[in-house]
């Protein structure tokens, strides 16, 4: 059966897709102790698709490895301050990190990165629930490791996750979704655009949106639509951070199942009664989770192709990312 090709493909770039990962989720021996944290879903899944850029933000400040382990402390008179010291000795490396960290994020700029993936639970790279350790010696999960930090000020519509977090499929299919999408997002921004290109842009982009934000949909529609009085340098910046804010929430099963029953009126005039009630019913099945979404998905397709259904065939939400991932059939 022959490939559908939306017009994501106009926004298509000969460059890999980089991502930017902790080493020692490549298999690296980098932690304190030796060791490393291998993910099966980068290295052997996501690799085949995307050029890993790899950080170890306390080797690079140079600890070696073996190293004492360090942990996050929050000031005795000040909580808001956050210290990065060694777990026995006590040796500050705050001042180090926050340093470091403020010349590699800024140097990743030139990398071209379209995401990051962090190691959970570091004190340099934990993007959230990062323990936090009170002078008293009790802890909270509250916090986020300082480069993981740096990182996420520095870039806060890069898609950022945590690979523990991409053990959840819905979690792993809004990660690799965003990460095709700010892909093309960039592709297309950094190309001679224009406003009509951005309208474009956009309505390839409407059911994708839909499904994750029918609000932030029409906010971008309205956005695009006064973007001439703005200066181009706003529009580029304003869009991407609502478009790439816009995905980060979460697509329902209640809105999939939106999207699914709007796409299904464009097939109407060209399916027979028997053909439009098998589909609803696929719908519904899917809305009461008896079958995966890519189950409905794998048929509109076929009838977006038998029936050359223009707006529909150039919809990014028929394929987001590759097939080949099979993300969808776990959501």
């Amino acid at each position: 059966m022959e490939r559908v090709v939306p017009a994501k493909g106009l926004y298509a770039s000969d460059a890999p897709i980089r991502i930017g990962v902790s080493s020692c989720l490549l298999g690296e021996q980098v932690r304190f102790d030796g060791g490393h944290k291998r993910s099966d879903f980068l290295t052997e899944t996501l690799g085949g698709f995307v050029e890993f850029v790899a950080v170890c933000p306390e080797i690079e400040i140079g600890l070696g490895t073996p190293r004492e382990s360090i942990r996050l402390i929050r000031g005795a008179d000040d909580a808001d301050t956050i210290r990065l010291v060694g777990n026995k000795s006590g040796l500050d490396h705050t001042d180090k990190m926050n340093a470091y960290a403020a010349r590699r994020t800024a140097a990743l700029g030139r990398e071209d990165l379209s995401g990051y993936v962090l190691k959970k639970d570091s004190p340099s790279c934990g993007m959230e629930r990062v323990r936090v350790y009170a002078p008293s010696g009790m802890a909270t999960r509250d916090g986020a490791g300082l480069f993981a930090s740096a990182l996420m000020r520095r870039y806060p519509s890069l898609p950022i996750e945590e690979e523990g977090r991409l053990n959840d499929p819905h979690l792993r299919e809004n990660f690799v979704e965003r990460v095709f999408a700010y892909r093309r997002l960039r592709s297309f921004f950094s190309s001679r655009w224009t406003l009509g290109g951005l309208v474009q842009f956009h309505t390839v982009h409407k059911l994708v949106l839909m499904a994750h934000s029918p609000k932030a949909y029409s906010e971008l529609g309205r956005f695009v639509a006064n973007a001439k009085r703005l200066e181009r340098d706003k529009v580029r910046d304003d869009y991407e951070l609502m478009f790439m804010d816009a995905l980060k929430k979460l697509a329902t099963t209640a809105r999939h199942t939106n999207v699914m029953q709007h796409m299904l009126g464009y097939l109407r005039e060209h399916l027979d009664k028997t053909a439009r009630g098998e589909m609803v019913e696929l719908i519904d099945d899917y809305r009461r989770g008896l079958v995966p979404l890519i189950v409905s998905i794998t048929l509109f397709r076929h009838f977006v192709r038998e029936f050359d259904v223009a707006y529909l065939r150039e919809q990014v939400y028929l394929e987001p990312h590759p097939k080949e991932l099979m993300l969808r059939n776990h959501v």
